[in-house]
């Protein structure tokens, strides 16, 4: 009998720069959402659980600094990192956060001890440490966190005393032509580091049925120390629960909070009978826009079924089912 076990990733959406990337920096890109899935892809065929399979993909995603979570998190105003992340099992509606760490190496293990371990959901700044080091998790030194392209990205921003959110390029060309005239983005990239939603997410639907969810990231460029967006909160950036899907979301967090957007797709199918791919383009094509919500999903839902929205002009993406060959993308 087929399987219907599947897992998606996400690694960001933002503004597309064709023109810029080399045929050798987009195979870079490729290759590594290839090899994340290409993980969680031999967790399933295995017979693991979801939960087990978004956790590793995003531990690696976190290990990966070509991302925005973990190693290669974005800068805060005061030139700090502060890291979030989030976990869903569908099976049990349990669920696990921390936001606001500093030195925990991989927040998604840290989400998913508070799961596992703690009565509680979500943990912040030094509490989420002291958690995380009393689980016996990995801690570094700040330092471990930098990258030579996020601190040239925070440059640009501390000159500008801006945070980036503008990843359509919508506001750039609204500013006076002295600030307009920003360098050219590094041509390693495809998104624009300057205009792109860092969040990297992975959702999984395993052999026995069950669905989770998965989110991290390193926040926006030139936040205020503090500020918290919509990866480590249940319902907004992630939700999971087997009755119907699971959720990873990327984009402006704030408009991801006021929508409550991964669990309305979750609400959509149970409330109104909405399939995926109706629910998941009604809140991604509809509804966020409605507040200028930028940015995308990822889900797949019981039946194994996925759906990859985003309305930017490109997301970091991919999905991989057993026995079958990994699918990645970048633009439209």
């Amino acid at each position: 009998m087929k399987s219907n076990a599947v897992i998606a990733i996400h690694g960001g959406a933002g503004t597309i720069l064709r023109a810029s990337m080399s045929a050798q920096a987009e195979a870079q890109y490729r290759a590594a959402l290839r090899d994340v899935l290409q993980a969680g892809q031999r967790i399933l065929a295995e017979g693991g659980h979801a939960l087990d399979a978004v956790t590793e993909a995003v531990r690696l995603l976190e290990d990966c600094p070509l991302f925005n979570a973990g190693r290669g998190s974005v800068f805060t105003a005061d030139a700090t990192h502060e890291l979030d992340a989030s976990i869903m099992d569908g099976r049990t509606l349990e669920a696990g956060a921390v936001c606001c760490v500093k030195r925990v190496r991989n927040p998604v293990l840290a989400a998913r001890r508070v799961l596992e371990c703690s009565e509680h959901v979500l943990f912040t700044g030094e509490g989420a440490e002291a958690f995380a080091a009393a689980q016996g998790l990995a801690l570094v030194e700040p330092a471990y966190f930098h990258t030579d392209a996020r601190y040239r990205q925070w440059q640009l921003a501390h000159d500008r005393q801006q945070t980036m959110l503008d990843h359509d390029g919508a506001a750039r060309a609204s500013l006076p032509s002295s600030e307009s005239e920003a360098p050219e983005p590094t041509p390693q990239e495809p998104l624009d580091p300057n205009r792109k939603f860092g969040t990297v997410g992975a959702v999984a639907l395993d052999a026995h049925g069950h669905l989770a969810a998965a989110a991290s990231t390193g926040g926006i460029t030139y936040k205020q120390p503090g500020r918290v967006g919509d990866t480590p909160l249940i319902g907004a950036g992630c939700y999971a629960n087997d009755a119907t899907c699971a959720v990873a979301a990327t984009g402006a967090g704030e408009m991801f909070m006021r929508m409550v957007a991964a669990y309305d797709v979750s609400a959509q199918m149970a409330y109104r009978g909405a399939t995926l791919e109706a629910a998941t383009n009604d809140v991604v094509m509809n509804r966020l826009l409605r507040i200028e919500g930028r940015g995308g999903l990822i889900a797949v839902d019981r039946e194994g079924n996925v759906a990859l929205p985003f309305n930017t002009e490109g997301m970091y993406r991919g999905y991989a089912r057993v026995g079958e060959t990994c699918v990645t993308g970048i633009y439209r």
